[in-house]
């Protein structure tokens, strides 16, 4: 009998748990993410102005798996922390790095993939990614990226110009015209969206990838105000089950031939 009454109250408990867990879940029937549209792969627009790329396609498939309504507020990069602060979307979904500086901000999900950060050069150049050789040179960075936090961390205080720019298309830009010698950026966006592009034939990558758990970060995820449990939570089941049923592994094939994938 005493079995049998601790197998019950083992019942109960676990009942009254999922029940709980079910009254707290939060049911969202809009998600606004935001999103700087001029980062390709990850994110940019059609000739007709229509967001693509691979964090577009994952939001969705996030908010279709939430049955939420995804809604895109585009931002310019530097100011997407403030922005999500100021309650202008609920979360950030634009290839952020998730590193101590964000994170004293904003919360992020689990990481939803990896990629290097790496130098990028005229062919023939031999500057690497180190202050010894860039003393001197300018180097071009998009504001408010990781590779700025950088660039400006270790390589500034060693007499590298490095010089910020509001898109990575104006620093593409300038890198063609000769007024910078190199930028530092999120490798598989360079190589898919510079190198492999006509304008970048004349550039590759300069050296090896710069890896710093602190600053360049351990993946990139989505920001969510700090303490919002109900959204990060609903956000990290919904990537955990498009995992599961291959969508996510899809989407990486769709846009990357390297895997990127967080395993």
């Amino acid at each position: 009998m005493r079995q049998q009454a601790l197998r019950a109250v083992a019942v109960f408990a676990l009942f009254m748990s999922a029940f709980s867990f079910s009254a707290q879940a939060k049911e969202f029937s809009t998600i606004r993410f935001g999103v700087e549209a001029a980062y390709p792969p990850f994110e940019s627009k059609t000739a007709t102005g229509q967001l693509q790329g691979f964090d577009i396609d994952l939001g969705n498939a996030l908010c279709a798996q939430l049955k939420a309504k995804c809604v895109w507020v585009e931002n310019s990069f530097d100011g997407l922390i403030p922005a999500l602060k100021a309650r202008k979307f609920d979360a950030i979904d634009s290839a952020m790095n998730i590193n101590a500086k964000r994170a004293e901000q904003v919360d992020f999900t689990v990481p939803l993939y990896l990629t290097p950060a790496q130098l990028v050069a005229k062919k023939g150049s031999t500057l690497q990614p180190n202050a010894e050789s860039l003393a001197g040179h300018k180097v071009g960075v998009l504001q408010g990226s990781i590779q700025e936090q950088y660039a400006k961390q270790m390589w500034a205080p060693k007499n590298v110009d490095v010089e910020s720019y509001q898109t990575q298309d104006q620093v593409y830009d300038d890198l063609v015209a000769g007024r910078i010698e190199a930028t530092f950026v999120d490798a598989t966006a360079a190589s898919l969206g510079f190198l492999n592009q006509a304008h970048g034939k004349d550039f590759v990558f300069a050296g090896h990838s710069v890896n710093d758990a602190k600053i360049i970060g351990t993946g990139v995820g989505i920001g969510v105000r700090k303490g919002d449990h109900e959204l990060l939570d609903a956000l990290n089941g919904a990537f955990a089950e498009l995992k599961r049923d291959g969508t996510y592994q899809q989407l990486l094939k769709k846009y990357f031939t390297v895997d990127l994938a967080v395993h």
